[in-house]
């Protein structure tokens, strides 16, 4: 088993744990960006789960699972989304995706 094997985990737990932010972010704000945001993530969750999956195939599929895993990840980023930050939030905040809530609207 080699080092990169690891890696490969580490890179499909970060596309994971993007989507659920993202899901979060949206569920607190209603914002459309980050409703898309959550959709496209679910797929690329699928994508970096294929991609752990090619890489604990075997040695000769361990770079081609880390390829993958970094196509999820920049295809995971380069979603549009709405500036939700007002620049003095913790690294913490912005990690677990604990924007503001948005104001119910009256009827």
């Amino acid at each position: 088993m080699s080092y990169l094997l690891y890696v490969a985990y580490f890179g499909g737990a970060v596309v994971i744990l993007l989507w659920l932010r993202d899901a979060r972010i949206f569920f607190r704000t209603g914002l459309p960006g980050y409703r898309k945001a959550a959709y496209h993530g679910v797929l690329y969750g699928a994508l970096g789960t294929f991609g752990v999956l090619c890489a604990i195939a075997g040695n000769t599929f361990e770079l081609l699972g880390l390829g993958i895993i970094l196509a999820a990840l920049y295809l995971q980023g380069r979603i549009g989304k709405e500036k939700i930050w007002k620049g003095d939030e913790s690294t913490l905040v912005r990690l677990l995706g604990s924007a503001p809530r948005r104001a119910p609207d009256k009827k």
